[in-house]
């Protein structure tokens, strides 16, 4: 550098300048005061509760009809939404997500700001809104031509959309709002309909599965039937015109029975019963030994030699009994004796049952997500990590076949292993990866509370850093439920009557 000494007139320009500089920054100062203080967030991207205060004031304020809080109450959402993804960017997991219900109180006016605050406020940058579940939907009731009644049915509320205006607020604060939905599971209102009788689900001993669940308020139906998915079609088109930015679907299976039930061991375990149901199965007979043993084997629990050789003299024109999936050796199986056969057949009668059961909500499923995989809106499954499980001879009741669910949706297992520790979560997690194709996107779900334990499982933290030690390059969590991040003000939202 030059070291000759300054001119007076650039010495002149330079304290012209100076000057220029503070009168302009004199001029900022009211300005910047006006502006929301930038937020500064803790380890887990939450927002420290006097700037959470700070929110919640200007809310109030602009509730009453304050202006200028409403124009900084703005500006400080816009804040914090990039605030936060700028830390979520950072922090793992990139996608932090909790499940919501709303109640009838939530149409009050600011509820649905004041809630999705809470949850910006705690790190989560997407929600999981209950859409439809124990045989009711988020849809406004003078809007909902589905068979279910709207969850929001209280007097001048009918135009009421919740649904839609969840995911505006939600958006407005950078969060992702997705539609979370009960799938094979239609609620106890769906049986209360007499023209809807033959889309239940029935088993083998006479029961529907209204009967085997203990509240009484879940009601399964036949997957195979086409009202229930003519039912369920209309109501996911309804949800999709909204634009969620993804679906979840839940109850993706059969009933979760008790005790010795909770074991499907034999044919008439199964909600193989109803007509829609019968009828595919029949149609899986490749020739009609197959299905004339089909028929007997659902009919009667088991096949007998005399079954085998009765079937051998109705079709003697053919070789072995045929159906879907089976491919006996080569060498003429229907020379050996009828009492030999027998063993073989019936097993594998059982193989079929179990598999055209699951196949039942495979499909289901895959209709469930053609509305919104059509407009190019994620989609996801979710279901229990040991819910597809052999237990000895049996399967678990449940028939929840996720390991074939497509690797082209999310898979979100429900980690809710209790242990008092955090082992036997990452270990359900893990048996997830396991199964899973490289590419499959898994975004665990954990149950639990922020600081403490519940329920015997450890705290949040305790959860996360398993899942982030285990398998790092899990992109996603999520947390069930808000109720139970913030149970105090979940019922106060849940029992308050609307003014």
């Amino acid at each position: 550098m030059s070291n000759r000494p300054l001119n007076v007139a650039t010495i002149f320009f330079w304290q012209r300048l100076l000057a220029a500089l503070i009168f302009s920054s004199s001029l900022l100062i009211p300005f910047l005061k006006n502006q929301p203080a930038a937020a500064q967030l803790t380890e887990y991207c939450q927002l420290p509760p006097p700037q959470a205060q700070e929110k919640e004031n200007l809310r109030l304020s602009a509730l009453k009809g304050d202006q200028q809080a409403q124009s900084r109450y703005q500006q400080l959402l816009q804040q914090n939404a990039q605030v936060l993804q700028e830390c979520r960017n950072r922090t793992w997991p990139q996608l932090q997500a909790i499940w919501l219900r709303l109640y009838p109180c939530d149409v009050q006016p600011g509820m649905v700001d004041q809630i999705m605050d809470r949850i910006v406020n705690r790190g989560y940058n997407e929600v999981y809104l209950e859409v439809f579940y124990d045989g009711q939907v988020l849809l406004p009731k003078g809007a909902n031509p589905t068979v279910w009644p709207s969850v929001i049915r209280t007097p001048g509320t009918e135009k009421t959309d919740l649904l839609a205006t969840a995911i505006q607020k939600g958006r407005e604060r950078g969060l992702k709002v997705y539609a979370w939905m009960f799938t094979t599971n239609f609620g106890y209102t769906y049986a209360q309909r007499s023209d809807r009788e033959g889309a239940v689900a029935r088993n083998g001993k006479g029961q529907t599965s209204l009967y085997v669940v203990d509240n009484g308020s879940q009601v399964f139906i036949d997957p195979y039937n086409l009202q229930a998915k003519r039912d369920y079609y209309q109501m996911l088109q309804e949800v999709v015109r909204r634009r969620p930015d993804g679906v979840l679907f839940d109850y993706v299976r059969y009933p979760r029975q008790a005790g010795t039930d909770s074991i499907a061991t034999k044919v008439t375990d199964l909600w193989l019963y109803s007509d829609a149901t019968q009828q595919a199965l029949f149609r899986r007979a490749l020739n009609y030994k197959g299905l004339e043993l089909i028929r007997r084997f659902l009919t009667k629990g088991y096949i007998t030699a005399g079954d085998v050789n009765e079937a051998d003299k109705l079709y003697p024109q053919e070789g072995e009994p045929l159906w879907q999936g089976r491919t006996p050796p080569q060498e003429q199986k229907s020379i050996l004796p009828p009492d030999q056969r027998q063993p073989q057949l019936q097993s594998e009668l059982w193989q079929l049952a179990v598999a055209h059961a699951m196949q039942g909500i495979v499909d289901f499923l895959a209709l469930a997500a053609y509305p919104a995989q059509q407009q190019g809106i994620p989609v996801g499954a979710v279901f229990f990590p040991d819910g597809n499980q052999m237990v000895g001879q049996g399967y678990d009741s449940r028939l929840q076949p996720w390991d074939k669910f497509p690797n082209t949706i999310q898979w979100h297992p429900m980690s809710y292993a209790n242990c008092a520790s955090a082992d036997c979560i990452a270990a359900q997690v893990q048996r997830v990866l396991n199964m899973a194709k490289p590419d499959t996107q898994v975004i665990p779900a954990i149950a639990g509370q922020w600081g403490a334990s519940i329920s015997n499982r450890p705290p949040l933290e305790v959860q996360m850093q398993a899942l982030r030690k285990l398998a790092p390059q899990i992109k996603g969590v999520s947390h069930f439920a808000y109720s139970w991040q913030d149970p105090e003000y979940d019922n106060q939202r849940k029992f308050c009557r609307v003014q």
